[in-house]
């Protein structure tokens, strides 16, 4: 049945909560990770979500991590309601998504933005590159997950932050979502072997699909 309403949630420790009592009632999670600006080939991803599991959570969320300061973050392209009548048009729908505001650490006080600053200083004086936008603004997050190996060549060599960025991020959602089954497409197959070879490593309970 097309239609269906999803619960949008955008606070972390709500979604976990949310996984947690559906997953106590029963129920399998499927997960497809996004960021916005849904087309066709999305929609086909939920379908096959459907196909393995009992609920579906989508995530919506624009990663700063991935993109370099020299890449214009604020031109990407949202259209979050427009998104949602698309997910209601999936035969059976989608259950929740989940569409954080913030994923990383930016720091709680004045003093502890001061101090984010001074260490992306004291990087760039010892000549270390600033990689990321969420680097470059100086703030608190400096935990990265990385496949060092599979990230080298191909489009990491044009951008040498995108594959750490998506690898942090899908780890985070990960944690949170807390999925039995999350599905990618291999259009952009680097980054596919790269979620599969971190799941794999990293020991994950989710399980990854095309």
């Amino acid at each position: 049945m097309a239609g269906k309403e999803p619960v949008i949630i955008t606070d972390k420790e709500e979604m976990r909560k949310w996984t947690r009592t559906m997953r106590s009632l029963n129920h399998t999670i499927g997960f497809v990770p996004t960021m916005g600006y849904l087309h066709e080939g999305h929609l086909s991803l939920v379908q096959e979500a459907q196909k393995h599991t009992d609920l579906i959570v989508v995530s919506i969320y624009v990663n700063p991590g991935q993109f370099s300061p020299n890449e214009d973050l604020s031109t990407y392209p949202s259209d979050f309601q427009g998104d949602i009548q698309k997910l209601k048009s999936v035969a059976n729908g989608v259950d929740v998504v989940f569409h954080p505001k913030n994923l990383y650490d930016y720091g709680n006080s004045e003093m502890g933005l001061i101090r984010s600053a001074e260490r992306i200083n004291e990087k760039e004086n010892e000549g270390l590159k600033v990689l990321s936008c969420v680097e470059d603004k100086g703030m608190g997050h400096e935990t990265w997950v990385r496949v060092e190996n599979l990230e080298k060549g191909l489009c990491g060599k044009s951008r040498p932050v995108f594959f750490r960025g998506v690898a942090t991020i899908v780890t985070k959602l990960f944690n949170i979502v807390e999925p039995d089954v999350a599905v990618f497409g291999k259009k952009d197959y680097q980054q596919w072997r790269i979620i599969q070879r971190m799941v794999s490593l990293l020991k994950k309970s989710s399980s990854c699909f095309v």
